[in-house]
């Protein structure tokens, strides 16, 4: 498990950083503009994005949200992410910062957007806990992940792809499960939606995907 000195270092994936908005292009010329749409639909108030990457959702947050936090730790992809944000429909703030070590105060965010992102952080649980941690009583974590496959024979294929996988796609995992890490982590999975995101209508070892939203408990005194 990474240290806190680890969690404070910032992210250098140069040549993935490079690539990813070709990556980013090709996927949404497939669909994935509107699974990027269903995750946001719902977003209100104060949203905080962890890993935003080159601002790919900014376009896509709804009117009733007042304003985007986006943190990004990769210097290039920070860079695309503030061109993307001036060019945004709702305010969006871009910082530096690791979703292990937001720089968000506590309880001041009213949704945490994770697209595409679980897959890469070093230290899962406590990105996750740092998530809990800026909610506020009763708040949404909105995700959107790819996940490991329920089908043995892809699932396999996942475990044997992801030997090299990290390597080629920034540190991208195949085989992790957001759905425990995030009930492990104190949220209430409220929706689910699983699916297969094809890429010219063949099953990838990134194929098997899932939106939802989980609620962080409400302990407010009544």
């Amino acid at each position: 498990m990474p240290s806190a000195a680890d969690r404070q270092k910032p992210v250098k994936h140069p040549l993935f950083a490079r690539i990813y908005p070709r990556i980013n292009a090709l996927a949404e010329a497939r669909g994935e503009v509107e699974y990027r749409r269903e995750l946001l639909a719902d977003a209100t108030g104060r949203i905080v994005e962890i890993g935003a990457g080159n601002g790919a959702n900014f376009r896509h947050y709804p009117p009733a949200v007042e304003q985007v936090i986006a943190i990004e730790p990769e210097l290039h992809l920070r860079g695309l992410a503030e061109q993307a944000a001036a060019s945004s429909s709702v305010p969006v703030e871009v910082r530096a910062g690791r979703a292990e070590a937001l720089p968000v105060p506590d309880a001041s965010a009213d949704g945490v957007v994770a697209s595409l992102v679980l897959c890469t952080i070093a230290d899962v649980p406590a990105a996750l806990a740092e998530a809990h941690r800026v909610l506020r009583p009763g708040g949404l974590l909105y995700f959107y992940e790819h996940i490991r496959s329920t089908r043995p024979g892809l699932a396999r294929r996942q475990r044997i792809v992801n030997v090299v996988w990290p390597l080629l796609g920034g540190g991208c995992n195949l085989t992790r499960d957001p759905e425990s890490a995030i009930t492990a982590a104190g949220f209430t999975i409220e929706r689910t939606r699983h699916f297969d995101f094809l890429i010219n209508g063949r099953t990838t070892p990134s194929s098997p995907c899932v939106i939802g939203a989980a609620r962080k408990p409400d302990t407010t005194p009544r």
